[in-house]
């Protein structure tokens, strides 16, 4: 009797996995309905996002877009649905939305606000996203602070121009007192010279300027800015401003001088344990008593300077957190390279801290830019000082939920990008091993 062998040559086509185990009905089967327990809450949170929905969509899509006062909404509710009662009057928003938007600023010099938007997202570029952006984008990127102003506000071309050129000043006197003294000595050459610059030379340097060559546009005075307009202008300046300023705080709470801890360590205290609304009102009404008579200070400017105070403070302990959690050999490896304390900090230390620390300063970020609607509680009408003032038109008193949740939306969009970016930041710096 023979025996015969059979070796397979070849291996089977791989089964497709049961269509009960992948796709939508294999993730709700693991996700949704794994237990008992998960069925009960899967089923309870889809009644009340059913309920909501129902109420909701029909008072968003069923309603009045072209109105002039609520009155006529709610003429033109009962003659369409027989009630007003769950139907939204979106007439407030097509009717003022341009003045939630821009606040006051004329109307033919919207072209500027908008421009600058563009300008901004130009500017931005090649800080957020470096390697998609040409370098020579980053000229824009340090014109900014000076060509933002400018178009916002009006006046001479040549008033940006001399204070760019203060500190230009400051880098020449820094390089040339650098090579004869030390570092310490041409920091405070710096500051001087720039200071001489800006409080000396700057107003008859561009008097002179705009005599020879008059380049100006129209001028915007400051109680004109309002809306949505004076909330990003402030968020803007607060973020770009703080995070330097909070860099340094954190570096000189962490610092072995004395003096410059306890300043560091006071400032931050002292301003975290105070409400912002307290500083916006020293910002609005005490400032000017300890300024010279005749002083003009800008009080949008003054509130620039006191939120962005505010948000550098929190920012130093962010940073600070990032900074103590980081392991004592990175210092000793940067000391056993022979880098000196600011190459250390700028080529090993502080990376690493800010990329631990990212959440948190895109944290702060996002609550100082919702901080911004309390500019309305010391006479600033931004969006909702401007939707208070909406509000107490005959035309629309009553009105309340439809500004809300336009606000609610322009605030959504700017926060939620910030977050996003922040988790495609993380997930960009992202060097462990993922499991």
């Amino acid at each position: 009797m023979s025996d015969t062998s059979f070796v397979r040559t070849e291996m089977l086509p791989q089964k497709a996995p049961p269509s009960t185990s992948v796709g939508i009905i294999g993730w709700a089967r693991a996700n949704l309905f794994s237990s008992p327990v998960n069925v009960v809450l899967t089923l309870a949170s889809l009644y009340f996002v059913g309920y909501v929905l129902t109420s909701l969509l029909p008072w968003v899509f069923l309603s009045v877009w072209n109105a002039d006062s609520l009155t006529e909404c709610r003429e033109i509710m009962n003659e369409t649905w027989g009630s007003t009662h769950g139907h939204a009057c979106w007439g407030v928003v097509n009717d003022r939305w341009l003045q939630l938007l821009y606040g006051f600023y004329p109307s033919e010099l919207y072209w500027r606000v908008n421009l600058t938007l563009v300008v901004t997202l130009a500017a931005l570029a090649p800080v957020l996203f470096a390697e998609k952006t040409p370098r020579q984008m980053l000229w824009l990127t340090g014109a900014y602070p000076f060509l933002m102003p400018w178009l916002l506000w009006g006046g001479s071309i040549w008033n940006p121009v001399v204070a760019a050129l203060g500190f230009v000043t400051g880098y020449v006197v820094y390089r040339a007192v650098s090579e004869i003294a030390g570092s310490l000595l041409a920091v405070v050459a710096t500051v001087v010279a720039a200071l001489f610059w800006w409080f000396v030379l700057a107003a008859p340097a561009a008097a002179l300027l705009s005599d020879i060559v008059p380049l100006t546009i129209e001028t915007v005075e400051s109680r004109k800015f309002g809306g949505f307009m004076l909330a990003l202008l402030l968020g803007v300046v607060a973020i770009g401003v703080s995070l330097p300023i909070g860099i340094l705080l954190a570096l000189g709470r962490q610092s072995d001088l004395l003096v410059v801890k306890a300043m560091c360590v006071g400032f931050i205290e002292f301003v975290r344990g105070v409400p912002l609304i307290t500083l916006l009102f020293v910002a609005s009404l005490l400032l000017n008593v300890f300024m010279p008579p005749g002083t003009n200070f800008d009080i949008i400017l003054r509130v620039m300077i006191m939120m962005t105070l505010f948000s550098a403070a929190y920012m130093a302990e962010v940073i600070r957190g990032g900074l103590a959690s980081l392991p004592k050999g990175q210092y000793e490896g940067a000391d056993s390279l022979g880098l000196n304390y600011w190459q250390a900090q700028r080529l090993i230390i502080m990376p690493q801290a800010l990329k631990i620390s990212i959440p948190g300063i895109v944290s702060t970020f996002i609550s100082v830019f919702k901080d911004t609607t309390l500019v309305s509680i010391i006479g600033l009408f931004d969006v909702i000082g401007l939707s208070t003032a909406i509000r107490a038109d005959t035309s629309w008193n009553g009105i309340y939920w439809e500004l809300f949740a336009f606000i609610a939306v322009l605030f959504f969009v700017v926060c939620f990008s910030m977050s996003r970016y922040s988790m495609y930041l993380e997930r960009k710096l992202q060097t462990g091993h993922k499991r």
